[in-house]
């Protein structure tokens, strides 16, 4: 038999912050949290996002000609130990043409460097060798392919070899493996993790008349090579997938209450909108007009009016129709709503809504 509980708040929705939503920060809105549940749950996101996502990054990196990274290159202004930080700042993203295979397969990109007399006069006596000089196949995406790697002031031919892998976190040099290393091959640190910034903050919210549940709002962070929304959702499964290990503990099932108490939160919720003078929304003078001489005060007496009835009224026409229904829109309702599982009706909605405004004040004055 199961252990029945009380009903826990849930969010229903996420919502991202649109104005500061760019391809590499997104700020999410998540809420109603129990009390406490905003910190346990947005802990557990930012330490997954930060440690445990996985992205490709550069292993190593075999040029032709170059035995180690001390040294010159002949005809290159960088020296070998700036090429290798170069190449560390390289942002490759899997692409979806990708053969699909062992996650952490280990791929190698071969690419022959061919700079001409030409393309080094075109550059005024030097030609900068970018990450798309490099990887001119589709096996991955390049989120930086503008980024320099080092710049050729005479005429060569070369052959560059780079290793590929996924990984997570930060793994220096010398804990690579998988693969056996060539005399001429210079191993680097990788940086994996695709997430530069996690930050998340609690706020109270309202749940009918309690203002002290919370409302989470997580700050994402990446750097290209996963967006903000797949970051959250990647971190959401690892989660999830690790509590799973825990069902084997399961002894009884638990039931959460949710019926009778979702439908009274759906009718607080609706009622709060319902209850608005038809001032609060920002009609036009001459549609605020047409409703005051119809004795429509609130959006409840509003939205159970049909469409039809609305054209009757004087002076109201389609133009005062359109803003209207806009205005409902916005706050999730509309003209000729069935209300009948709130148990508002056309003949009762004022009652209601009368009851509901003296309930709330009596609330408040306590």
């Amino acid at each position: 038999m199961p252990v029945k509980y009380g009903k826990f708040e849930m969010p229903e929705e996420i919502k991202l912050d649109e104005s500061t939503h760019t391809p590499q920060f997104a700020r999410f809105i998540v809420e109603p949290f129990e009390r406490g549940f905003g910190h346990t749950i947005g802990n557990a996101l930012r330490r997954i996002m930060l440690a445990s996502l996985e992205a490709p990054s550069i292993l190593s990196v075999r040029i032709e000609g170059v035995p180690h990274e001390y040294m010159a290159i002949e005809g290159v202004i960088e020296d070998m130990t700036r090429i290798v930080l170069n190449f560390k700042g390289a942002l490759l993203r899997r692409s979806l043409l990708s053969d699909g295979g062992h996650p952490r397969d280990i791929k190698t990109v071969t690419e022959v460097l061919d700079i001409s007399e030409e393309m080094i006069e075109k550059g005024g006596g030097e030609y900068r060798v970018t990450l798309k000089d490099l990887f001119r196949k589709a096996e991955y995406e390049l989120v930086n392919p503008s980024h320099h790697l080092f710049t050729i002031t005479k005429p060569m031919v070369k052959k560059v070899d780079i290793r590929i892998s996924n990984g997570r976190g930060y793994v220096p040099s010398e804990r690579h493996s998988g693969f056996d290393k060539l005399p001429d091959e210079i191993v680097l640190d990788s940086a994996f993790s695709p997430v530069r910034i996690v930050n998340y903050y609690i706020e109270n919210t309202r749940v009918g008349q309690d203002t002290d549940y919370d409302r989470l709002i997580l700050e994402v962070t990446t750097d290209g090579r996963v967006t903000p929304a797949e970051a959250l959702n990647y971190a959401a499964q690892i989660g999830i997938l690790h509590f799973e290990a825990f069902e084997s503990l399961k002894m009884q099932a638990i039931q959460f209450d949710k019926g009778e108490m979702q439908v009274n939160r759906d009718r607080e919720e609706i009622l709060q909108k319902l209850a608005l003078k038809i001032d609060e929304i920002e009609l036009s003078v001459r549609s605020t007009n047409c409703l005051a001489n119809a004795n429509i005060d609130t959006i409840g007496e509003l939205v159970v009016m049909p469409e039809s009835d609305m054209l009757r009224f004087r002076n109201f026409g389609k133009k005062s129709l359109t803003e209207i229904k806009q205005k409902l829109d916005e706050l999730g309702l509309s003209l000729g709503m069935d209300l009948g599982k709130y148990g508002i009706t056309r003949d009762n909605i004022k009652s209601i809504i009368s009851a509901y405004l003296q309930e709330r004040e009596g609330s408040a004055e306590v």
